[in-house]
């Protein structure tokens, strides 16, 4: 896999006697070989933030980048299947994008095995674009042929033969990540049992064994936002170890689900009521990911629905 920097400066372009200014936009063009995960492609970076918009026409190509400049950064699928495709045309339209608009263009191709290819329209039983009337391997290789200098001008080329679906997403993850920040999004509940599991839970801590400020008359009516709460849950003599536990069982595994290309991991803490004890834990835990640096929303849920 090679990726190739090119330099690029800031322009105007004069079009029907009207001036248009480029601001600064990153996009990534993605084509490659039908069936080759095109559309994983467009649909991971859209995680990592990119607007993705597949099959728009050649033609449009340029009009769309202009009324996208300075806007999100854009992730465009092109293939056989779009409208007015044509290996020529879309190298021109690169190449005039490349050095006359300001803008970070990186052109992506996928490719895989003729015999994987094969085997994923088989599974997917999809008809090949270029083989509606003939065998599959024939369209497969009519499409390489065709499209094979888009290849070579390419900035980066992945071969996903023997690429998992996580692995790819890490892959476009290394090179076109827009932040430094880690791109999973960690939601963290505070919940109820008696109102049952979140189901987009992934992990869940009980924390019904601290001491409950239910039982003290001045607490019953504040929350785990309240600083007398926050106070008395900590005072509990085991407090302290499990939230130490608990941080670092997080420290050896949220670099594990990072590094498995996950968009959201959603934390639960639950109690007896959802008012005292899950709030003053996820109160708190939320504080400890954000200084390390990692994406977090936090949402009580009983307290929401009070």
């Amino acid at each position: 896999m090679i990726m190739s920097d090119s330099n690029h400066t800031e322009i105007s372009l004069q079009l029907a006697d009207k001036q248009y200014s480029y601001d600064k936009s990153k996009v990534v063009v993605i084509t490659g070989l039908s069936g080759a995960g095109k559309s994983l492609a467009l649909k991971s970076l859209e995680d990592l933030g990119y607007e993705a918009i597949d099959n728009i026409p050649l033609s449009l190509l340029i009009a769309l980048i202009r009324l996208s400049a300075s806007a999100r950064p854009l992730a465009i699928g092109i293939d056989i299947r779009t409208r007015d495709f044509n290996v020529t045309t879309m190298l021109a339209e690169i190449d005039h994008l490349v050095q006359k608009s300001s803008i970070e263009l990186s052109l992506l191709f996928l490719i895989s095995d003729d015999t994987v290819l094969c085997r994923r329209f088989k599974e997917t039983r999809r008809r090949h674009p270029l083989a509606p009337d003939r065998p599959l391997l024939d369209g497969i290789r009519h499409e390489r042929k065709l499209i094979s200098p888009l290849e070579k001008r390419a900035d980066l080329v992945i071969d996903t033969s023997a690429l998992h679906p996580s692995k790819l997403k890490r892959v476009l993850c290394s090179h076109f990540k827009l932040t430094s920040k880690p791109s999973m999004i960690i939601f963290v509940i505070s919940f109820s049992y008696r109102n049952g599991l979140p189901r987009e839970a992934d992990l869940i801590f009980d924390v019904r064994f601290l001491d409950n400020p239910h039982y003290v008359e001045i607490l019953r009516p504040l929350t785990g936002r309240d600083e007398q709460v926050v106070k008395y849950v900590s005072k509990d003599p085991d407090f302290s170890q499990f939230f130490e536990v608990l941080t670092t069982l997080l420290k050896i595994s949220l670099p594990r689900f990072i590094a498995e290309s996950r968009s959201y991991l959603t934390i639960a803490i639950g109690c007896t009521g959802g008012k005292h004890r899950s709030v003053v834990v996820s109160e708190k835990l939320t504080n400890w990911l954000r200084e390390q640096d990692q994406q977090v929303d936090l949402w009580h849920r009983e307290l929401e629905a009070m």
